[in-house]
C-alpha cells in the first residue's frame, strides 16, 4: 500500500496540470464515496457531498460560500466522473499543445465559476425554477471541462481529430454539437447542469477570442494564483547576488513591443487561415510565448 501511495504521489508531482486536476477529481470522488459506504455499514449518515455543492438559493449560498469553487471537483456517480475526466483528458491534451499549464488551470477554475454564476442567476431570474430554487444544487466538473474544450475549439477551430465510427471531425463542429445538445436538453431534466455547462462554454469562448487578439482576460487571476501558490512554497535561503545591467530600459521596451507585434501577427494568421498555416518558426515562437 505504501508503494502505491508513493507512486501516486510521484505521478501527481511529475504530471502536468491536466493530470493533477484528474487526480484531484478522482481523489475527492473516492473520499466522498468511501465515507458513504462506511456510513452505510455503521448506520450513520456520512454523506458530505451536500456541503460542497453550489446552491442556487442566495440564503443557502451564503451559508456555503465555498460552493462555487468546491462543486467543480465533486462527483457522486461513477459515469458522471468517468465522462468528465475523459473529456478533460481529451480537451486538455489539445489545449496544452497551444497554451501552458497556468492557462489550463485558470480556464478550468474561471470556467467553473462562470458556470456556477449562470446557474445561480438563471434559477433566481426565470419563474420556471421558482419551485426548485429552495433545494436546487449543482455539482461536477462539466462546466470547467466545457470551458477548456470550447476555449481550444475557438482558438484553433479547424484542428481535426479522428473519432471512432465517425472519422475526421473539426473541433469547432464537436463544440457546436455539444453546445446545442446542452441548450436543447434544458427542459428535459438537469436544467441547472446544462445551464452551468453553457456558462463555462461562454467563458471559454470569450477567453479564446481575446487570446487571438493578444489579450489574456485571465491575467489578473493568473497573478493571484501565482501569489497563492508562492505563499505555500518553502522560502529559499536568502543570498546576495550581483548582476550587471546589460541593456537599457529603452531597449527592453523596444524588444517587448517587437515581440508583441509578432505575436499579434501570428494570432491574426491563425484566425484567418488556421494553426496549420503557420511556419515552424512561428509555431516555435507561439509555444515560447505561451510558456512565458
Amino acid at each position: 500500500m505504501a508503494s502505491i501511495t508513493d507512486e501516486i504521489r510521484e505521478n501527481f508531482n511529475r504530471g502536468d496540470m491536466m493530470t493533477r486536476l484528474i487526480y484531484i477529481n478522482v481523489g475527492v470522488f473516492l473520499i466522498v464515496n468511501i465515507l458513504k459506504v462506511l456510513g452505510f455499514f455503521f448506520n450513520f449518515d456520512l454523506s458530505i457531498a451536500q456541503w460542497f455543492t453550489v446552491k442556487a438559493d442566495p440564503g443557502a449560498l451564503l451559508l456555503q460560500p465555498w460552493g462555487p469553487v468546491t462543486y467543480m471537483f465533486l462527483h457522486e456517480g461513477f459515469l458522471h466522473i468517468l465522462f468528465n475526466m475523459i473529456w478533460l483528458y481529451f480537451g486538455g491534451r489539445i489545449f496544452l499543445e497551444y497554451m501552458n499549464e497556468k492557462k489550463l488551470l485558470s480556464v478550468y477554475l474561471l470556467g467553473g465559476l462562470a458556470g456556477a454564476a449562470l446557474y445561480i442567476l438563471s434559477y433566481n431570474l426565470f419563474p420556471v425554477f421558482a419551485n426548485q430554487l429552495p433545494y436546487s444544487q449543482a455539482l461536477g466538473a462539466s462546466a470547467s471541462v466545457m470551458a477548456i474544450f470550447v476555449a481550444i475549439a475557438a482558438f484553433v477551430p479547424d484542428y481535426t481529430v479522428r473519432l471512432m465510427f465517425i472519422g475526421t471531425v473539426k473541433l469547432k463542429h464537436i463544440a457546436i454539437f455539444y453546445l446545442l445538445l446542452d441548450l436543447l436538453s434544458i427542459p428535459n431534466g438537469n436544467a441547472g447542469g446544462h445551464i452551468a455547462h453553457l456558462g463555462g462554454a461562454l467563458f471559454g469562448f470569450l477567453y479564446a477570442r481575446q487570446m487571438q487578439k493578444g489579450s489574456n482576460i485571465a491575467s489578473g487571476f493568473e497573478r493571484f494564483l501565482d501569489n497563492f501558490f508562492t505563499f505555500f512554497k518553502p522560502k529559499p535561503k536568502m543570498r546576495t547576488a550581483y548582476k550587471s545591467k546589460t541593456r537599457t530600459e529603452f531597449e527592453y521596451h523596444e524588444q517587448k513591443a517587437s515581440r508583441q507585434a509578432k505575436l499579434d501577427a501570428i494570432l491574426d494568421k491563425i484566425s484567418a487561415s488556421g494553426y496549420d498555416s503557420l511556419t515552424k518558426d512561428e509555431k516555435d515562437f507561439l509555444f515560447k510565448m505561451n510558456k512565458d
